[in-house]
């Protein structure tokens, strides 16, 4: 397939997607453009393979997303802060989805000391996070399962960034809200809940806690 038609591709898509949705429901883009309701935000890894409305089955307008290299949570990144504010004190989220997955290339990437160029200033937090649980990480002999271990870990870490944040404690100050892990295993299709769910204050070290 040439570049044209690798960019034709996505135009000639596009109209059949309209058309098919115009067939099941003639008013549903006129639905859609009347504005949204999620009741998730997703941050996922920018990976292709894990697109977060096929693996769990929902339609435009039930999920808030923001994706990027690892489905990190860095309190210095505006982009990411910027999504969940607009998602927690707009949309009013009641659920926050921190998914990671299997076979994760910037994870296995932060557990080399190979140079990746500008990318390793982002992979230096999943090495961070590497550090912290290096004695567990070490013991496993095996570099796959190694891996597939410190994408766990760095998903349980992003849950406790989120957790550590101003915009997420004040939703907790005045009502529900849930922060989840999970990964996905893209030679399964499944999910699995790493049940690290936080609910309040409670659940992170006082040092991060704000007052209201």
């Amino acid at each position: 397939m040439d570049i044209n038609e690798s960019y034709r591709k996505l135009i000639d898509g596009n109209k059949k997607f309209a058309l098919e949705k115009k067939f099941d429901d003639p008013e549903y883009f006129k639905k859609l453009s009347l504005g949204q309701t999620p009741e998730y935000l997703w941050i996922g890894c920018s990976d292709s393979r894990v697109p977060a409305n096929e693996i769990t089955s929902t339609q435009s307008g039930e999920m808030f997303v923001h994706r990027n290299i690892a489905n990190l949570v860095i309190h210095t990144d505006f982009n990411a802060l910027s999504v969940i504010s607009y998602a927690i004190d707009v949309l009013k989220v009641k659920h926050i989805i921190v998914c990671g997955h299997y076979g994760c290339g910037g994870v296995r990437a932060a557990m080399t000391n190979t140079a990746n160029g500008f990318v390793d200033n982002w992979l230096r937090h999943i090495k961070d996070v590497y550090n912290k649980y290096e004695f567990e990480l070490d013991a496993i002999t095996d570099f796959d399962k190694r891996a597939d271990r410190l994408v766990e870990l760095n998903v349980i870490e992003q849950v406790r960034n989120l957790a550590k944040t101003k915009v997420v404690q004040r939703a907790w100050s005045n009502r529900t809200l849930q922060v989840h892990g999970w990964v996905y295993g893209l030679n399964s299709g499944l999910v699995k809940d790493l049940n690290v769910m936080l609910d309040g204050q409670i659940d992170i070290d006082e040092i991060y806690h704000y007052k209201f």
